[in-house]
Parts: C-alpha cells; structure tokens; sequence
C-alpha cells in the first residue's frame, strides 16, 4: 500500500505506447476536391466509416457522461463537484470566484516567467484549471527528479478526483509518461477498485489507457482484471471501448482471456456494433492463432450479412487485408456467385474492391470470370457494373490489380462501350483509366 510517499514501490517495465488505429479511406488533406473531412463526394457518399473519434469529437459529442452505478464522483481542483460528472464549462463565471490569488495573477500575468517551484502548495488547483493544467504538463516533460517529486507528493492524494477532470486528467497522463517507475505504479495503486468507473468516464478512460502503455505486465493485469464481468458493458460504450482496445492491443494475450471469451458467440452482434467493430479488428490485429480462431469461425457464418451491414463490412474487410490466405479465400467463396448485387452494394462494394485487391491470382480470375460472361440475352454483369454508382468502383480495382491477360481480357471487353460510357457520371472515370 502507498503509505504517503511512493518510494516503496518496486519499478516494472515500461512499455512505449503506439496505436492509432486507421480504417477506411486514406486521410486527406482539404481541397476545393475533398471536403474538410477529406474525402471526396463520392466517398462520403459511399464511406461511413466507425473510425475512432479525436478527443475533440468526443468532447464535441457527448454534452454530457454517463449516469450509472459506476460513475466517479469528480471534483473539482477547489472542492467543488461537479454535478454527476459533467464537462467543466471552460468560460464558467462562476469559477472567477473560487481562484486563488496566485492562480489569478497566473492567468492574468503573461509577462511573468513562472516554474513548478513557483505553484507548490497550487498543484491541485492548478491541475484543475485550463492554463494551469497547460503549464504543468509543459513544465513536467522536462522537469527534474526533485520536482516531478515534490508535485507528485502534492499530487498524489487528489489523483483520483484528478483522473475524471475535464484538465487535470492530462497532468496524471503526463505522469504516466514522465513519471518515474515508482509513480506510476502509485498512480496504479489509486485506480484499483475504480478501473471500471473510470473506463467509462470521458476523461477517466484516458487515464486507463495511458496507464495500459506505460504500466508493467503485472500492474496491467490488475487493471484490467477488475473489467471482468463487464466487458461487452465495456464494449458497447463510447468510452469504455477504447480501454478494452488499448488492453488488446498492450497487454500480454494471458492476461486479458477473460476478454475473449466473453466474445464467444457474441461476433456478429459485436461485428455489427459502431464500437464492436472496431474491437474485434484488435482481436485479429493482436492475439494469437489460437485466440482469435473460435472467432474467426464464428464470423464466417455470418460473411453474408457482414459484408452489407455498414459496419460488419470493416470487419471482413480487414481479414481480407490482414488474414491468412484461407480466411481470404472463404470470404471471396461467399462473394462468388453474387458479385453483381454486392458490387451495386454501398457497403457491400468495398468488400468486393478487397476480394479483387488481396485474394489470390486464382479467386481474382473467378471474380473477373463471372462478370465478362455474357448472358443469354446477350447482356453481361460487367456492363452494368460500368454505370452503377458503386460498381463502377469494382471495376475500376479490377483494372488496377489485374495484369497480363487478365487486364487484356477486361480492356477488350470494355472497349466497345466506351462512347455509350459518356453518358454515365459513373461511366466517366472508366473512361480517365485507360481503357
């Protein structure tokens, strides 16, 4: 236990953090092309992509956290809750009144120099406020053992009211990473009994997870031992997924069982979710053969309906990206047959781009195969697919990926309708492809 200093604990490894997921289209810039989200018009037509949101959205979005059995009651850096955890409004009056006069003269002083050593006795209060918090986090990336210490003693006892503040969640998180050994396993040692609560706190699901990187293999599995019992609880929240995420993606296959297999028959529910979705991606991206195979299984019972739904597309899209060879021959298998219809598909269209862009030789010659042929009343699928919104798309990663007599085979297919194709939007860009 913390008996008032941290010395007492022993130091662990330390892990680097990494991670920033990225699903979807390529990020772009803004262009007069591209929308300041920077995709194209006709994808933000066609993408809805579950990626995970900036902390800025986040902050945007929920107006206000969460009431439930769990909530952390937090306070403020002057001892003032906030009521059951709401945002801090930034421009709040009312918080005029309960500054200090150091922190007033902080604020309103911008010509002053001040140091660490200049606020000790304000560390709380500070944490709690905008600027304050700035200049703490600022100060204590390069500041020294004795001063990281004496903020940490004065720190440490309001670390977990701290963990749940609007500003003083980043002063903790910046212990995690510049702290040494000792103090972040303090800080560890104030988030047991709490790690649920916090996981599905705004701010306090921040913490978790910078905890989850920088933490030892034994203090992350004391964490996330406590979310037992709760996991898809976890997983279907907008804050508490990215704690089950970062404890995929950091800490040892072990350790996080428990994890997968609340999972068991649960993928397609969780593979259809905004939020599942993304972490059955970590489940592949992360564990082991043998975790990740009952459900892999699981969700190639369900390729079908995956590939249209607007999130269960990610998922099969990311096997075909990211599996092994067998995986993605069974999904081109449950494609075949239907490539047409799922090619005219707004979600399912982008599967089929993948089964073209990552199947073998032999499954892109079955899919190039099946819309050449020409029917009996003398149309063909490929046709068709030229002007269609969506296929057109398909067509065009056939034209792309496709060489030698597979390209030949195509282009000479295409050709003869290449006048009848200015008449089509869509027809347009097959056109601009070389044909």
């Amino acid at each position: 236990m913390y008996n008032g200093g941290y010395g007492g604990f022993a130091g662990g490894r330390r892990d680097l953090p990494v991670h920033q997921e990225r699903r979807g289209r390529s990020h772009q810039s803004y262009s007069p092309q591209h929308g300041a989200n920077g995709l194209s018009p006709r994808e933000q037509n066609r993408w809805s992509t579950p990626d995970i949101e900036s902390e800025q959205e986040r902050e945007r979005h929920l107006t206000r956290n969460r009431s439930s059995d769990y909530q952390v009651q937090a306070l403020n850096g002057y001892g003032a809750p906030i009521a059951n955890g709401n945002r801090r409004d930034r421009h709040d009056d009312t918080a005029h009144a309960g500054r200090s006069p150091l922190l007033e003269e902080f604020r309103g002083n911008k010509s002053k120099k001040y140091e660490l050593r200049d606020i000790i006795g304000h560390i709380v209060e500070f944490s709690g406020d905008q600027h304050g918090s700035r200049f703490i986090q600022q100060k204590l990336e390069l500041a020294s053992m004795e001063e990281k210490h004496d903020v940490f003693e004065e720190l440490y006892p309001h670390a977990l009211q701290l963990m749940t503040d609007v500003f003083g969640n980043y002063v903790i998180q910046k212990f995690f990473e510049h702290g040494n050994q000792m103090q972040k396993n303090a800080l560890a040692q104030q988030m047991k009994g709490h790690v649920l609560a916090l996981s599905l706190q705004m701010y306090g699901c921040r913490v978790v997870q910078k905890g989850l990187e920088y933490l030892g293999p034994e203090e992350q599995a004391l964490l996330v031992i406590e979310l037992d019992g709760n996991v898809l609880k976890c997983v279907k929240d907008q804050n508490g997924n990215h704690v089950i995420q970062k404890a995929i993606e950091r800490v040892p296959p072990q350790s996080i069982t428990f994890i997968i297999e609340s999972f068991r028959n649960q993928v397609y529910g969780l593979a259809t979710h905004p939020y599942g979705c993304r972490v059955i991606q970590r489940i592949f991206e992360h564990c082991s053969e043998e975790q990740a195979k009952p459900l892999l299984e699981e969700l190639h019972r369900y390729t079908v309906n995956l590939i249209q739904d607007q999130y269960g597309n990610y998922v099969i899209q990311h096997v075909l990206e990211h599996g092994k060879p067998t995986d993605k021959s069974t999904i081109v298998n449950k494609v075949r047959g239907q490539v047409l219809a799922l090619s005219k598909h707004k979600f399912a269209s982008n599967v089929v781009e993948k089964c073209v862009a990552y199947g073998s030789k032999r499954d892109r010659q079955a899919l190039i195969d099946e819309v050449v042929q020409t029917r009996s009343d003398g149309t063909s699928p490929l046709i068709a697919m030229m002007k269609d919104q969506y296929a057109n798309y398909v067509v065009q990663k056939m034209l792309d990926v496709v060489d030698g007599d597979q390209r030949d085979l195509l282009v000479a297919r295409i050709r003869p309708h290449l006048q009848s194709l200015k008449k089509y939007t869509y027809g347009k860009h097959l056109i601009s492809s070389g044909c």
